[in-house]
């Protein structure tokens, strides 16, 4: 296949938790996970976004993150952050801010609650990258941000240099196929337990999730998915698939996984408000998978 304009992007990202304690960031935590995910093969992380919990971390709190991310990774993992907001000046200052941090690019989702038209969506990107010469993966997630970007402006964004990659997270495998068809940009899976069929359709990999426990798994099923072994890649799909299912749809991320990585004694399991710990029930259900697994 054709390498595409964010190729260094394709593999394995995690979208990585932000560790609490105390109702303070537990930046010691924070720096042993760097490590870990280093040990474990994971290509990128992609700190403070949804699973990071961005939305209630202040932006001094945003930014500490990304740096400490990227002091810690030291250039041994790629380090992707959000740096996306519904202001647009407010995106370019954070996006400016990683690329100060040393960065290797920025994860930006489109701009939500206020639901641009789709030439605002295409004139906000567009800003960032005249502003910002860092690569810009763009992440489309109309299930929190309140509207799509169609294709038709994401095939016009990707005419922009440094708009290199795109996290596709619509759950449309159309909506994907356009995407393959009408740019070169490096598409990623936005759902775990899509990343088969949408690496199946012309997709480079995964942000993902569950990466937060099984990073080598994950990696495994992206490996063979990019290497057309199919049989594999069925085989790692249907494993990962209920951990997948069940990390992701007791509760809104990222309350399930912070409640799995709490279970397998990493970290307190903490979240900010508004994000509440599961309920005994939820909590059964992941402990269930997990043992199911075989994680605990």
């Amino acid at each position: 296949m054709a390498k595409t304009k964010g190729e260094q992007f394709a593999g394995l990202t995690v979208a990585l938790v932000t560790p609490f304690k105390g109702g303070e960031i537990d930046f010691d935590d924070l720096g042993r996970l760097v490590d870990w995910h280093v040990e474990q093969g994971t290509d990128c992380l992609a700190p403070v976004g949804t699973t990071g919990e961005s939305p209630t971390l202040d932006h001094d709190e945003h930014e500490h993150v990304i740096a400490a991310v990227v002091e810690r990774s030291r250039g041994r993992i790629k380090v992707m952050p959000g740096t996306g907001s519904n202001s647009t000046r407010e995106a370019i200052r954070l996006t400016k801010f990683a690329k100060r941090a040393g960065a290797d690019g920025a994860l930006m989702v489109g701009p939500y609650y206020n639901k641009p038209t789709q030439e605002g969506y295409y004139r906000h990107f567009a800003a960032v990258a005249e502003a910002v010469d860092l690569p810009i993966v763009l992440y489309n997630i109309p299930g929190r941000t309140g509207s799509n970007i169609l294709p038709e402006t994401i095939a016009r964004l990707a005419e922009i240099p440094t708009i290199v990659g795109i996290k596709e997270a619509t759950g449309s495998l159309d909506q994907a196929s356009q995407i393959v068809l009408t740019t070169n940009l490096t598409l990623l899976s936005g759902d775990d337990s899509l990343t088969l069929p949408l690496v199946s359709i012309g997709g480079r990999g995964v942000v993902s999730v569950v990466g937060n426990i099984v990073p080598r798994d994950m990696k495994a099923l992206v490996t063979a998915c990019l290497a057309g072994r199919v049989e594999e890649a069925q085989r790692w799909h249907r494993k990962l698939f209920p951990l997948c299912r069940d990390t992701l749809g007791v509760a809104t991320n990222p309350i399930p996984i912070k409640a799995a990585m709490k279970l397998l004694g990493r970290g307190t399991g903490e979240l900010r408000l508004p994000m509440t710990p599961l309920d005994a029930a939820g909590e059964a259900k992941v402990r269930k998978t997990l043992q199911e697994y075989g994680l605990l």
